[in-house]
């Protein structure tokens, strides 16, 4: 029978008959590779599916506290040659270590090692991803919710009175916070915090503040709190409780935490948590 109209259909018009046969074959086409090749096709998915497809691509928000603080009091006196105040403040007892001149490019091959190879939960463990790259190394012990301010200098012997010019290969100081005690880093989800400190000098006389603050998770993340500002304020129109100064600095009242998650499709998705601080 579908000979016969086939045939018909030719003697009728060869043009519209060879137009039929070739919509037939994309439409086949298409079929065959929607259940081979790339999932069920759409036509043919039923609501429930596609309501389901839907609710994988949602992520429930959660708290997530922040156990790390810390603020430069007195950026106008702080210098390479003066040194610099720090002041903690931690929900939990932490080490502050100290890091001058240390290397660019390791720092941040550092923060990669912690994602793909180990995590970065003591200043041991930023040493060895450093591989001692710094000029000088200073440590605190850091009690729970002491906010004494801790003093940073580079020892006379050190011979260093500025960075040189930019772009630099080295920081002038990079802060490190870390939990002192083991079961603390088995209760938060933010196990330590790096903090990259701009200090004024000779070459470079742009005004001590904190360019970068990295938050890094024990789930293998690390995300920058001045880069979660700027997010959360184009993401939508209506105002934040948020806290955050120009240098990227939080507050201690809260500030919002973002974290980027992809889907079975890998495609984007934004999350968004709020950190509370204490």
């Amino acid at each position: 029978m579908a000979a016969v109209f086939l045939v018909t259909l030719y003697e009728y018009s060869p043009l519209f008959y060879i137009t039929v046969v070739f919509v037939c074959f994309l439409v086949t086409s298409g079929l065959v590779l929607g259940w081979f090749g790339l999932g069920v096709p759409v036509i043919l998915r039923n609501s429930e599916e596609t309501e389901s497809s839907t609710r994988v691509l949602k992520k429930r928000m959660r708290q997530v506290k922040n156990p790390f603080g810390l603020e430069i009091p007195h950026p106008a006196t702080a210098s390479v040659t003066k040194g610099i105040t720090l002041t903690p403040d931690c929900l939990e007892d932490c080490i502050l270590t100290c890091y001058w001149g240390c290397s660019v490019q390791k720092l941040h091959e550092a923060l990669q090692k912690h994602v793909y190879c180990f995590r970065i939960k003591t200043p041991q463990a930023l040493e060895d991803a450093l591989y001692s790259e710094y000029l000088y190394r200073q440590q605190y012990f850091i009690k729970k919710n002491d906010k004494e301010e801790k003093y940073c200098q580079l020892p006379e012997d050190a011979q260093v009175v500025d960075f040189g010019p930019v772009p630099r290969s080295r920081y002038p100081l990079i802060a490190l916070l870390t939990l002192a005690d083991e079961e603390d880093r088995e209760i938060y989800d933010i196990i330590s915090m790096v903090a990259v400190i701009h200090i004024p000098d000779e070459s470079y006389r742009l005004s001590c503040r904190i360019l970068y603050q990295y938050l890094l998770l024990a789930q293998g993340q690390y995300h920058d709190l001045k880069n979660i500002c700027y997010l959360l304020a184009s993401l939508s129109d209506q105002p934040f409780l948020l806290y955050c100064s120009s240098t990227g600095e939080a507050s201690e009242e809260t500030f919002f935490f973002i974290s980027l998650y992809c889907n079975t499709r890998t495609r984007l998705g934004v999350s968004l948590a709020h950190v509370f601080r204490s």
